[in-house]
Order: structure tokens, then C-alpha cells, then sequence
């Protein structure tokens, strides 16, 4: 019995010591460029960009995901499964054995989290505290969603746009939010996202996400370029100053527009309920 029971603590700490080696932080970039007056071309492509080639309705991929908070960093490996606009699920795995460890679903307006480790179910609403709770970051679901897709849908008009900087391979635009305003950089060569900057209303970033190594992808005679990397940056203030969250998603393999059903999510069977609103950050984290 006590060997067995040295033989499972090893292989916990297999499981959870295996997120730190080889780690990932997002790479700063600095925006440099002139202002200019918008001009047809320019307008153009931001309608082509915001919109997000909405013929993509669904992926499933797998990922090497990095997290990084203040107080702890994690490598894990996801299988990672979207419906556009409505749900998505992401099963977790840890460690050298690349055992899972969770398995997470999210609508638009709840959350399940399997913590396998402890055969729990955690059950919750779905909105950013709770977010924070199970990955690290409080973005928001429809800003992970669809930031996990590569793919952010853009909803700003032209009439939003406040200026325009053109740099060597960047283009800025400037919009004015309900909470701020938003920075939609855009490499006009590709004519792809490269970065969206989300400030407050004192012109404080607030949220970061870049967009890289960009692949062709095809679907149903379509199209489209589709990054395999992001990198999302969450900034709060606090007594300490200025902190913040970071997610590194870096896909190894996808497949997009494969599903056309809802996603499914069976709960487990003899596992323990746990209000998700009630508890703390879970045991991945």
C-alpha cells in the first residue's frame, strides 16, 4: 500500500510539474506609423478584415496553450473545439503523460468543468470572473471564442473610425467604443489582423491579442488565412500597480467547418457538484 500510494503522488506531480518547461509569453510589439486621411482602399479592407470571413463556422484543433498570472504559469495541452458564436469546449492535459486533467464546456450562458484529478463538476454561469476562475484570463467569452478561432468579427462602422496611422507593413485604425476605444492593426499586404487593442476610456490598454503565423486554409471551395498563433494580454490595476494576465495558444493541428451539430457534453458519472460561482481557482491554475 505504500508503495502504491508513493507511485500515484509521483504521477500527480508528473501531471501537474510538466506546465513550466519550455514556456511561452507574448512578444510586445511597437506600433509606429503616420496619420493619414482614410481613403476608399483603406476603407475597403477593414470591411474585409472586420467581417472575419464569416463562411468559417466551426473548428477543431489541438494546441499548445500557455498561462501566465501573477501568482502562477501552467503549459498544457488542449483539444480545442468551437461553434462560432455559440459554445465551445476545451478538453485539457498535463504534464509529461499528457494526462487530461479537465474538461471544460461553455455556452453562451453557463459553464461545465470536469476536474478530473478530483472528480468534481463544477457548474456555473458564464461570464468573466468565472473565465479568470477555470483559465486565467477574464476576457469575456465571445473575445476568447473567437480569439481562440483566429478569427474576431470586427462590429465597429467606418463611422467609428477616429484616425488612421500607415506604417512600413501596418495599418492602424482607431475606433471609438461604448468603453473607450479599440486599436485594429492590420497588415494590409496579407490583408489579415495582426493585433487588437482594447483601451479604456483614459486611453489605458485594458486587453491585447496578437495574431501570427498565418496558413491558408479551405473549405467548401472558399479561402481564407487563418493564424495558428495568438496571444492575448488581460492588464488590471491594482495596489501592486499594473498587472497582468497572459494566454498563448499555439496550434499544432485543425480542422475547421467539421461540425455541424451542437456540441455534446456528458456529465460524469458519481462526480462531486460544486457551484462554480461560489468557488475559487481551480486546480489546473
Amino acid at each position: 500500500m505504500k508503495r502504491k500510494g508513493v507511485l500515484v503522488f509521483v504521477l500527480f506531480m508528473l501531471v501537474l510539474g510538466g506546465g513550466c518547461a519550455d514556456f511561452r509569453t507574448v512578444g510586445r510589439v511597437e506600433l509606429k506609423g503616420e496619420q493619414v486621411a482614410l481613403s476608399a482602399e483603406q476603407a475597403a479592407l477593414y470591411h474585409e478584415v472586420a467581417n472575419a470571413s464569416p463562411f468559417i463556422q466551426s473548428l477543431d484543433g489541438y494546441a499548445d496553450v500557455w498561462i501566465k498570472t501573477p501568482k502562477r504559469q501552467n503549459r498544457v495541452f488542449c483539444n480545442i473545439r468551437i461553434n462560432r458564436g455559440h459554445e465551445a469546449r476545451m478538453i485539457v492535459s498535463a504534464g509529461v503523460l499528457g494526462w487530461p486533467v479537465a474538461d471544460m464546456f461553455f455556452s453562451q450562458d453557463s459553464l461545465y468543468v470536469h476536474d478530473m484529478l478530483n472528480n468534481r463538476l463544477f457548474l456555473g454561469s458564464n461570464n468573466d470572473l468565472n473565465l479568470e476562475k477555470i483559465i486565467g484570463v477574464n476576457s469575456g467569452f465571445k473575445l476568447l471564442s473567437e480569439s481562440l478561432l483566429g478569427l474576431v468579427k470586427i462590429s465597429e462602422p467606418l463611422s467609428a473610425i477616429r484616425s488612421v496611422k500607415e506604417g512600413s507593413e501596418t495599418l492602424v485604425f482607431t475606433l471609438a467604443t461604448y468603453g473607450g476605444s479599440k486599436d485594429v492593426v492590420i497588415n494590409p499586404s496579407s490583408r489579415t489582423l495582426t493585433a487588437l487593442i482594447l483601451k479604456n476610456r483614459q486611453g489605458k490598454p485594458v486587453t491585447e491579442i496578437h495574431f501570427k503565423n498565418y496558413e491558408t486554409i479551405e473549405s467548401d471551395g472558399q479561402h481564407t488565412l487563418v493564424p495558428k498563433e495568438i496571444e492575448m494580454v488581460l492588464y488590471s490595476s491594482n495596489a501592486d500597480g499594473i498587472t497582468e494576465q497572459q494566454l498563448v495558444i499555439a496550434y499544432d493541428e485543425r480542422v475547421f467547418n467539421k461540425r455541424e451539430n451542437a456540441l455534446r457534453f456528458s456529465v460524469p458519472k458519481k462526480a462531486k457538484v460544486v457551484n462554480l460561482d461560489d468557488a475559487g481557482i481551480l486546480p489546473w491554475m
